[in-house]
């Protein structure tokens, strides 16, 4: 059904305030929720096959909205679900910032599918250990689609995937690429490694292989995991001794690193480059609802 809103109101309580991350934190996970905000995010989200509780929108927008709204509640008007019109002043006011592209959705979280089931079909997997950055991780879902990672493991202390910047810088592909949480961290490491994926950590360490070295030594058969640390401090030493070996990218200039979005996205593509596009699985590049 459309609403017009003209500001504040008990109905659009899952949309006031976003810019308090803390909060946001806390009513996403209690509600539920996650945001998808833009007209193509919240069509990556529907193309996954998620639900969505209501829209919010300004008036301008809803024609392009309205195909999704459509395909998602079987009514162009939403039917039963909300569909929230207002004018972008009142959108500022009810959100607290500029609304990006003048479209919101509160969507329901699907529930996440088991490692075993994510990783099955996979032979390149990214795994986030400690990410606090939003925008790094919604970056890192972005490099993983379009350079070929199957999947993406968050271990316990990584910044949620489906926060609404990261949502938003991963430009919706958060809802392409599988992922889930390995809760058992770093000993999920073995149950990987049964699974037959040599894990890499990506560390500077002495003992430690270049980038090119490892590649040079992958065949189209093998299946790689990736670990990428935490912005600050970079990989646990328990992690990096429980992987199969540590991989450093060659530096140059006196610069000691990259970014963690930056240097997974090179790992990813010099990984992907060595195992041969044909190994590829249909995974990262056809948007299933796999979470």
């Amino acid at each position: 059904m459309l609403i017009t809103v003209s500001g504040p109101d008990s109905r659009l309580a899952d949309y006031t305030e976003l810019t308090d991350v803390a909060l946001r934190r806390k009513l996403e996970t209690e509600r539920g929720l996650y945001m998808a905000e833009s007209t193509n995010v919240i069509m990556r989200a529907i193309e996954a096959g998620h639900k969505p509780r209501s829209f919010l929108t300004a008036a301008k927008h809803l024609p392009a909205l309205s195909p999704w709204i459509e395909r998602a509640t079987g009514a162009a008007d939403g039917g039963e679900v909300p569909v929230y019109l207002a004018d972008e002043a009142a959108l500022r006011t009810i959100t607290g910032f500029h609304l990006h592209r003048g479209a919101l959705a509160a969507m329901n979280r699907p529930v996440l599918a088991p490692v075993c089931e994510v990783v099955a079909d996979a032979n390149l997997i990214v795994i986030l250990e400690g990410l606090v950055d939003h925008t790094n991780v919604g970056a890192i879902f972005r490099s993983a689609a379009a350079l070929g990672a199957d999947a993406v493991l968050a271990t316990p202390t990584c910044a949620d995937p489906l926060y609404r910047r990261s949502v938003r810088v991963s430009m919706g592909t958060v809802f392409q690429v599988p992922w889930t949480r390995i809760e058992n961290w770093p000993g999920g490491i073995d149950q990987l490694r049964a699974a037959g994926f040599t894990v890499a950590s990506l560390a500077l360490a002495k003992n430690g292989r270049t980038l090119p070295e490892f590649t040079a030594a992958l065949d189209p058969a093998d299946r790689v995991a990736l670990i990428m640390g935490t912005e600050g401090d970079g990989l646990g030493r328990r992690t990096v001794e429980a992987s199969d070996c540590p991989v450093r990218i060659p530096m140059s200039g006196g610069v000691d690193s990259l970014n963690v979005a930056a240097a997974s996205a090179v790992a990813m593509y010099a990984v992907r480059h060595a195992l041969g596009p044909e190994t590829k699985s249909k995974a990262a590049t056809e948007p299933k609802n796999r979470i």
